[in-house]
């Protein structure tokens, strides 16, 4: 017995809420099967000791293990990471001489794609496509991953013409590199896959634009497809960076770092800047018409957590006050209800991110008297004390005036039920990311905003990266309840993501996520944050200008906050 048990290896496992001896090298498949647990859907992956691993992950020491589903935000990575790879294997079966585009995402869990010298694809192709994706499941082919020396894994890149991936190497040198293959076709991801093609039968391609949708199961039902979507606002924003940040010579994160690496970090923040700036000015100049074609005096802002809605506020201020308008700024944090009152989710943790968050009885009531031209204190909230205070600095209108409004809810028409939909100017702000990984590997907009969220919180709300990270799935459960339905209500939208600023997050981020200890689930957010990170050349934050929406996060504004 004694021999036995020195053989063997103690894990535990947080699903099953026990323990179980297994064999050195036994992999994660061969414990889920011995553990024999019944997940409504398939397990996709596991954090063993809050690492993510793939289920082919051998065990050499005593663990803890939580094995995951799709309904988890991992999860439903792992899956979308998986399909990917098994799209870019059936187009590039299909049309060897043909490049596979995954642009971004659309709706909650699908993607819009494009592939080279179709536009838009003919039906033909889209069902061969699908065809050859479901063989590729069917056939349940291993998924490998290995590392070898960057070089090797450079030739094979060369030997696929796989350019953008080849960029990405030599922007980032290293001795060892990872390669996932599906058969013999290479890919890079910054994140776990599935053991194998089968787990991911789930999937839908739909024509869209020049390119087509991939619709895939909705993590908060995946019995369920992502719909047809309609979202045509965000669409164009998305198509005009994408078309953008390719004439900058930029569209992937290899292409960025070799740009960095040669010197050209200032004139690409100038470039960026001056972008942004020439976009403001085009809304400013719509709320001004608004303002003289249907008098307009009321403009809602939203956009999801750390999109850069405050310093949006502000610089259409700016704007708007050389157009001739008196603004008027009031964010919808400073009515949050004092903490104690604050609603909670299912998890019975405080969700900021309800409507009932707010008190809409008061910021109504302020909203009338500010109209009848009344002189109004308004709030200011603490966010260190989770309480309202007042100050005498009361605000109104006159006859130039308009009033700005940024908040979450900005769009959702029960925020403000007592003003008529034409006399709204609504605008919809978020970080639609445009630079990829490579050609397949996007780079999630809510991962930008993370790292804005905890650069921003740790600097000016005490809170440190593990506080950040546990509250952050709660975030974005209420984004997709609270904000994303109403969108596409915006008259226009602003993108404020800044092609250079992922360079210029690591070096604040980096610091912070290392102090997130092993010992917490959070944990492995903060190694994968940690791993994607690590494929950007930094860019030093000293010629960022001071107005720059960054340094809402970064700090050194000019503006207050």
């Amino acid at each position: 017995m004694n021999k036995n048990m020195s053989d063997t290896l103690p894990v535990i496992c947080e699903n099953a809420g026990r323990t179980i001896e297994v064999a050195m090298g036994t992999t994660l498949l061969e414990v889920e099967r011995q553990l024999r647990l019944d997940g409504p859907h398939p397990f996709l992956a596991a954090y063993v000791n809050n690492r993510i691993k793939e289920l082919n992950y051998r065990i050499y020491k005593p663990v803890t293990v939580r094995f995951i589903d799709i309904t988890s935000f991992e999860g439903i990575r792992v899956y979308q990471r998986t399909i990917s790879f098994i799209l870019q294997k059936a187009v590039r079966e299909l049309f060897p001489d043909r490049t596979l585009y995954i642009r971004h995402s659309l709706g909650a869990s699908g993607f819009y794609c494009e592939i080279s010298g179709f536009g838009p694809i003919p039906a033909e192709h889209l069902d061969a496509i699908k065809a050859r994706m479901r063989g590729i499941i069917d056939r349940n082919l291993p998924i490998q991953g290995v590392k070898m020396l960057t070089d090797t894994a450079r030739k094979i890149y060369e030997g696929f013409g796989m350019a953008d991936k080849i960029a990405l190497l030599d922007s980032r040198p290293r001795l060892y590199s990872k390669i996932y293959t599906i058969d013999s076709l290479p890919g890079y991801f910054y994140g776990a896959l599935t053991p194998s093609t089968g787990y991911t039968p789930q999937f839908d391609l739909h024509p869209y634009y020049n390119g087509f949708f991939i619709a895939l199961p909705l993590r908060t039902d995946p019995t369920r497809l992502q719909q047809s979507v309609h979202q045509e606002k965000m669409f164009d924003v998305f198509h005009q960076y994408q078309s953008w940040v390719e004439i900058m010579g930029v569209p992937t994160v290899g292409q960025l770092n070799s740009k960095v690496l040669a010197g050209d970090a200032s004139e690409l923040i100038k470039i960026a800047e001056a972008f942004h700036e020439n976009k403001l000015a085009q809304v400013a100049g719509c709320v001004a018409e608004a303002n003289r074609e249907r008098g307009v005096r009321l403009v809602l802002i939203s956009g999801p957590s750390s999109s850069g809605k405050t310093t949006f506020a502000k610089r259409l201020g700016v704007q708007l006050r050389v157009l001739g308008l008196n603004p008027v700024l009031i964010s919808l944090d400073d009515y949050f209800v004092d903490r104690e009152k604050t609603p909670r989710d299912e998890k019975g943790e405080y969700d900021y991110e309800a409507l009932e968050a707010i008190d809409l009885e008061q910021f109504n009531d302020h909203l009338k008297r500010l109209e009848r031209g009344e002189s109004v204190d308004i709030p200011r909230y603490d966010f260190i004390s989770g309480t309202r205070q007042w100050h005498d600095n009361p605000l109104q209108l006159d006859e130039r005036s308009v009033l700005i409004v940024e908040g979450i809810h900005g769009l959702n028409p029960a925020l403000t039920p007592g003003v008529p939909e034409s006399r709204k100017f609504k605008i919809y702000v978020s970080c639609f990311t445009s630079v990829a990984l490579d050609n397949v590997s996007r780079i999630a907009t809510s991962d930008n905003r993370l790292l804005r969220r905890l650069t921003r919180d740790y600097r000016t709300r005490g809170n440190d990266a593990l506080s950040t990270l546990a509250r952050w799935e709660s975030v974005r459960r209420g984004e997709e309840k609270h904000i994303f339905p109403y969108q596409e209500n915006a008259d226009v939208m602003f993108n404020s993501s800044l092609f250079y600023e992922i360079s210029v997050l690591r070096r604040f981020a980096e610091p912070i996520l290392r102090e997130v200890p092993d010992t917490v689930p959070e944990y492995g957010e903060a190694k994968r944050m940690l791993k994607f990170l690590d494929n950007f050349i930094p860019i030093s934050p000293e010629e960022i200008p001071p107005t720059s929406l960054l340094r809402e996060f970064i700090g050194g504004s000019s503006f207050k906050y």
